[in-house]
């Protein structure tokens, strides 16, 4: 069983130095390493996405590992942060269930943050105890995100409680501290979290390096701070870790982890402290049985053609070829969908925000290209009817959030940069707490793209003329149960209808997505009202 021999040239990263050898495999694990006299091909160990959300890719794990393998992923580092909103434990407990079907090395962690904030309506809540029980089982291998850091700065109870039951049991603390600097970031790092991926500068990666931080390299869907942060790794390679956080299925099926380190290469930085932070620092960081090409070891590993192109010949995983040539050797499983949604259909006039006189001085959330954060702007916008109107002109259009769990009013305010000259677009993947969140020109368009997602039970959909096109997440609202790359291919479909009604956005539903995600400054939307973050309140739309 999974018993062979691999000539090739190994690239020793530790050692920094790459030789022709004999890899003898025998019963998933590598039994031999030798010299050889020459050999084709390079093999080292895979990459691991250091922190992602599963759920954004809108596949299910296992079809998730299907995609990742082919792009040399052997493992990820997984917050089930998302899914847990909706579903609780049992989320968590899904992914954990459902990610043991495939020959794929998946390393979930205990949502620190369910729900979010106060401030929105999320499906359930992780406690501390509930923590504390994830955090006992061997299958969970960090505390996840820690993104209520003023709960970290003045000592929340619950808080402390759940970094407590991860120091308990000796496993990291994953951060999320957008902007913290400083004696706070000091504080931050001093309670006992080790990483952060939210740093979209370099002055601030460095200052909570220098603290003992490690920084992860974020390159997602929305999120990407490759550019700015990259500079680092050449003097702090030891430290620094590669991830996504979230990935949509189409940009998967492009390329993971394999697609920063060309990048690095193209940059002239030194392969050794890429790899370093694509495949070593992780598992030495979360202490992940992932082999790192060690007599010893699980086998997992990858073949390239060399050191500068990059491609990926073949994956390996326990001994297991799972990848060949661009192609997946993993199969389907069938899923059977959980989820929680119980919304009713609206009516057009539930979008209406009602004013007087003929305009009126709104504020207005900026969307910007590649971030999570948002600007704070202020627009003058028409009053027709004592209704105040979308204007399609200054591109500042209708922002919506329904709330999923039970009947409630919408919660409205307005958005620029999404671009749409008609009809609107919706998702129920709103961060964190996945309610439907809905950008469109008009009410009827937004009554009808919510109305879209209501009666599909989750999904995301644009709409616009006479044409509506929708992918179902039956699965917590957030995930397909279908083959990987059929979503892939329908989300495609869906991202173009999007740039067909006008959006600008290179990502207009991931962008969305992030749109009610009240951690992240400056102005977000939950399904409760339009949000300051930067005072932590509610702030009137006018």
């Amino acid at each position: 069983m999974n018993t062979f021999t691999l000539t090739a040239n190994l690239v020793d990263i530790p050692g920094r130095k790459t030789y022709p050898a004999h890899i003898s495999v025998e019963n998933g694990l590598i039994r031999h390493i030798t010299a050889a006299e020459s050999a084709t091909g390079y093999v080292l160990p895979g990459f691991i996405d250091a922190h992602v959300h599963v759920e954004s890719s809108m596949l299910i794990p296992s079809e998730f590992a299907r995609l990742a393998v082919v792009h040399g992923t052997v493992a990820t580092v997984s917050d089930p942060h998302e899914i847990a909103n909706v579903l609780g434990v049992k989320g968590v407990e899904y992914m954990l269930e459902n990610g043991k079907q495939v020959p794929f090395k998946f390393w979930f962690g205990a949502p620190s943050c369910v729900p979010a904030t106060t401030f929105e309506t999320a499906g359930a809540a992780v406690t501390s105890a509930d923590v504390d029980a994830l955090l006992q089982r061997p299958d969970i291998v960090y505390l996840s995100e820690m993104m209520n850091f003023p709960g970290v700065l003045f000592g929340d109870q619950e808080v402390m409680a759940k970094i407590a039951s991860a120091k308990k049991y000796g496993k990291p603390v994953d951060g999320h501290a957008p902007g913290l600097r400083g004696e706070d970031a000091r504080k931050y790092i001093s309670a006992g979290i080790s990483t952060d991926h939210e740093c979209f500068t370099a002055e601030e990666a460095l200052d909570k390096l220098q603290h003992g931080m490690k920084i992860l390299i974020r390159e997602g869907s929305a999120a990407r701070n490759f550019e700015a942060l990259i500079p680092l790794l050449d003097e702090h390679y030891a430290n620094i870790m590669f991830c996504s956080d979230d990935k949509h299925p189409d940009n998967l099926e492009e390329g993971h982890i394999d697609v920063l380190v060309k990048r690095a290469l193209a940059r002239g930085k030194d392969v050794y402290k890429i790899l370093q932070a694509a495949c070593i620092n992780p598992v030495k960081h979360y202490q992940l049985d992932v082999g790192l090409l060690q007599p010893g070891d699980p086998a997992d590993f990858i073949v390239v053609d060399d050191l500068q192109q990059f491609n990926i010949l073949s994956t390996y995983i326990n001994g297991q070829k799972v990848a060949e040539a661009g192609k997946t050797l993993i199969n389907s499983v069938p899923s059977e969908p959980v989820n929680y949604f119980d919304a009713k259909p609206h009516q057009p006039s539930d979008f209406i925000l009602s004013a007087t006189g003929e305009c009126i001085k709104v504020k207005v959330m900026e969307a910007l290209e590649g971030q999570l954060i948002t600007n704070s702007l202020e627009a003058t916008l028409p009053v027709i009817n004592n209704a105040i109107i979308s204007d399609v002109t200054q591109d500042v259009l209708k922002i919506a959030v329904v709330n999923r769990y039970k009947p409630a009013p919408v919660a409205l305010g307005f958005i620029r940069n999404f671009g749409l000259k008609e009809g609107a677009i919706a998702s129920s993947v709103a961060h964190d707490s996945h309610n439907i969140i809905a950008v469109g020109t008009n009410d009827e368009a937004l009554c009808e793209a919510v109305n879209e997602i209501i009666r599909c039970q989750g999904g995301i959909t644009a709409t616009g003329g006479a044409s509506t096109q929708t992918l179902p997440l039956p699965v917590a609202g957030l995930m397909s149960n279908l083959d990987g790359y059929e979503v892939a291919r329908r989300y495609s479909e869906l991202d173009k209808a999007a740039k067909q009604l006008g959006s600008t956005l290179d990502a207009p539903f991931m962008t969305l997505s992030f749109m009610a995600l009240l951690v992240i400054p400056h102005l977000k939307l939950s399904d409760l009202g339009l949000f300051d973050g930067d005072k932590f309140a509610f702030t009137p739309v006018y």
